[in-house]
């Protein structure tokens, strides 16, 4: 199993006898009771050092997952054994053991002794449940999932990286292709820097999941959203009236501070979360398609503008393919980012042959569209 190491001899020893707990008793036949095994385990000695490294990470963007206690970190199996673990491994001089021998970028990126013991004992559990033949439970809102080196979500945060580098590689190819007259360039560059700063956080948060990392993923995932709309906005309508696309804007960043006030102050809601995000998308999706619609017959790339957006709708419905990650690396939040990177390409193709004809007709001082 990824992430055991070898037990050792001080070790801590929990015995499960059998035996059920009152409301455990009654919990769905499907789901293991894994108290009422009578079997020993022993806790792993807390270190950083003796995990195998992922020898390979998988290929390559944003959903919203919880943190909400899970069937795997409920489990009394789990729980005595992060204790135990912690007991054991977390204080005095084994701490300070674990400190002196972690290597420094596990330090760096806030791998903690106690974090290492729930690493850990994630991997007994989901041991124990896989020797009952039950289905591997989730821990924390999350899979389970092989570190690689500091990397929490490898395979995701990989994808969220060459997502972001696509992204800068077509930024670059739009400026430099793109002359800084057209009526759309900066708009365009500065959605372009939002969206890169949301493909950092997002490498950051699969790297490593804290409080900070998570709010800023999702945030700036809704920034991105928001400031879609406000392109679609500037595109259609603020050419001819900036006026209207200003009025926009304002009521966007205050969307914004509200959507962020209300998820920091006073209620972190993962499903008004997933609903807020998922009606600016389907108003993205609906403003674009009109317009693509409107002027498929003046427009040859306008093919590529609508392909985007359905594209990136449709090919976010692989969210629902929930399943246990394959080698413990490759779930469906990392497929999603995967097929998202060459969606860049077609975009940014679409921006530059949209911006390059916006300043012809500019210069002909032809009515633009």
């Amino acid at each position: 199993m990824p992430g055991l190491s070898p037990l050792s001899t001080d070790g801590c020893l929990i015995m499960w006898t059998a035996g059920c707990g009152s409301h455990r008793c009654r919990c769905r036949p499907d789901v293991p009771r894994l108290t009422t095994m009578a079997s020993a385990v022993m806790l792993p000695r807390c270190t950083s050092v003796r995990f195998p490294a992922v020898a390979t990470a998988v290929l390559l963007l944003m959903s919203v997952t919880t943190v909400q206690a899970s069937q795997g970190d409920k489990e009394p199996v789990y729980r005595d054994c992060v204790n135990q673990c912690v007991r054991s491994n977390c204080t005095g001089a084994r701490l300070w053991d674990f400190q002196s021998t972690q290597p420094q970028y596990m330090a760096l990126t806030g791998w903690t002794c106690r974090d290492d013991c729930r690493y850990q004992c994630m991997w007994t559990t989901v041991g124990l449940y896989q020797a009952e033949g039950y289905r591997v439970p989730q821990f924390h809102g999350k899979w389970p999932f092989a570190r690689f080196l500091c990397f929490e979500e490898p395979a995701s945060a990989l994808a969220s990286l060459l997502n972001g580098l696509a992204c800068l590689l077509m930024l670059l190819r739009y400026r430099s292709t793109v002359p800084r007259q057209s009526p759309m360039f900066q708009t365009i560059n500065a959605f372009s820097l939002v969206s890169l700063n949301a493909w950092f956080w997002s490498t950051v948060f699969h790297t490593r999941d804290t409080y900070l990392t998570e709010k800023m993923d999702y945030f700036c995932a809704t920034a991105v959203l928001l400031y879609s709309i406000y392109l679609c906005c500037v595109r259609t309508l603020g050419l001819r009236r900036p006026g209207v696309s200003s009025m926009v804007g304002v009521l966007l960043i205050l969307a914004f501070t509200s959507h962020v006030s209300y998820l920091t102050f006073v209620s972190f809601d993962y499903g008004y979360n997933m609903a807020a995000n998922t009606t600016i998308g389907m108003v993205n999706l609906l403003w674009w398609l009109c317009w693509c619609w409107q002027n498929r017959r003046t427009l040859p790339y306008w093919w590529k503008c609508g392909l985007v957006v359905l594209l990136l709708h449709g090919l976010a419905l692989l969210e629902l393919l929930d399943f246990p990650p394959m080698l413990w690396v490759l779930d469906a939040h990392a497929v999603w980012h995967l097929s998202t990177i060459p969606v860049h390409f077609l975009f940014y193709s679409f921006l530059i042959d949209d911006s390059l004809y916006l300043l012809n007709t500019e210069k002909m001082g032809v009515k633009v569209e």
